[in-house]
């Protein structure tokens, strides 16, 4: 495996300066979009396939510099920030919509089923009643998709930033309600009210919609089902790590996955969980048992495309054996590693990008 040795990003590369949203979710590349570029701009292509989108950082990142992207993601709540921040290229959420959105002082009888399931789980019941007629809301007085779309973005965002963690894997509102001293945490932003939230990330996805005069996609697909065909395929899969324990985004966002099939949501809980999770889905992807054949299967379907993989030097399978699969199908593998340090491990790792021209 050859170390790659390439010139430094430079601003000038980007054709299209528009700040891509800060987000907390779990996994996102956004601090490493500059690097993930300096270590791709050499390549040629111009269609592009982000098969686990998640954020949509990367995407946007190859979206700014003019490729054709397609942004794909198994979750709803996902393809619906896809649909916001890649495949619009047009469509904003005006200050006047977001104010006529937040306006929920009527009469109106709004459904509770947030306020009914969730309490003191994750919100306070005030807020509890505030999501429900949020979702209502934003389901019913925007007929537009795109505008839609950012604005359930700039939902999700605010249920995050008000979440310990950023995660929504236990019943912990105590630890923002609880009258004790706190040595972490930000519980300013845990108090700050949710309109506020709101309006902060709508205004951000605001910014960063733009044309860059490609037929930019986003699709809701199973890995192994995206289409096949595109000039570069990035991976960044779920991250198993070396205890065997992998990143289950569904479990740990269910609530936002629940938000976008409202309708149906109280079909789709696990009523024995204490944090009312969604009902488990076996994925290849968390199993330490399989993912090595899952990874197989999705290099193979698109060995004719260059590969790049985020990943890092302490998962499984480790990159030595994702090296020996790429192998097969490739003539060169480059690497490419960043000393990093996650959030809530003491332990350094590296992070990786696998270039397989």
């Amino acid at each position: 495996m050859q170390p790659l040795q390439l010139p430094l990003f430079s601003s000038s590369d980007t054709r299209f300066d528009y700040p891509f949203p800060p987000t907390r979710y779990q996994g996102s590349k956004q601090k490493w979009v500059g690097w993930i570029w300096e270590n791709t701009q050499h390549l040629e292509f111009t269609t592009v396939l982000d098969v686990f989108g998640g954020t949509g950082a990367v995407s946007h990142l190859f979206k700014r510099v003019g490729k054709q992207v397609t942004y794909s993601d198994v979750l709803a709540f996902n393809h619906e920030i896809g649909r916001a921040l890649i495949e619009n290229h047009d469509q904003t959420l005006a200050t006047p919509m977001i104010e006529v959105l937040l306006d929920t002082d009527d009469p109106l009888a709004y459904p509770t089923f947030i306020e009914q399931t969730f309490p003191n789980i994750y919100y306070t019941d005030a807020e509890n009643q505030w999501l429900d007629r949020m979702v209502y809301r934003i389901d019913h007085l925007l007929a537009n998709p795109y505008q839609q779309a950012i604005a359930r973005f700039a939902l999700f965002q605010a249920c995050i930033i008000k979440r310990p963690y950023n995660l929504f894997h236990r019943a912990n509102l105590y630890m923002r309600t609880a009258p004790v001293e706190r040595t972490f945490g930000n519980k300013t932003t845990w108090d700050t009210p949710f309109p506020s939230h709101f309006k902060t990330f709508a205004q951000q996805a605001n910014l960063a919609v733009f044309d860059n005069r490609q037929p930019n996609t986003a699709i809701q697909c199973d890995a192994l089902e995206t289409p096949t065909g595109f000039d570069l395929v990035y991976l960044d899969p779920p991250y198993i790590n070396h205890h065997g324990v992998g990143v289950d985004y569904r479990d740990f966002y269910h609530f936002l996955e629940g938000m976008m099939n409202y309708s149906q949501w109280n079909q789709q809980v696990d009523y024995e969980s204490k944090h009312r999770r969604l009902k488990p889905q076996k994925s290849a992807w968390n199993d330490p048992h399989t993912i090595i054949e899952v990874f197989e299967s999705l290099i193979e379907r698109h060995h004719k495309s260059i590969l790049i993989v985020s990943y890092r030097d302490d998962g499984i399978p480790s990159h030595h054996d994702l090296v020996k699969v790429l192998r097969r199908f490739k003539k060169e593998v480059y690497l490419a590693s960043q000393p990093t340090q996650y959030v809530l491990s003491q332990k350094r790792s590296h992070e990786l990008l696998l270039i397989a021209p």
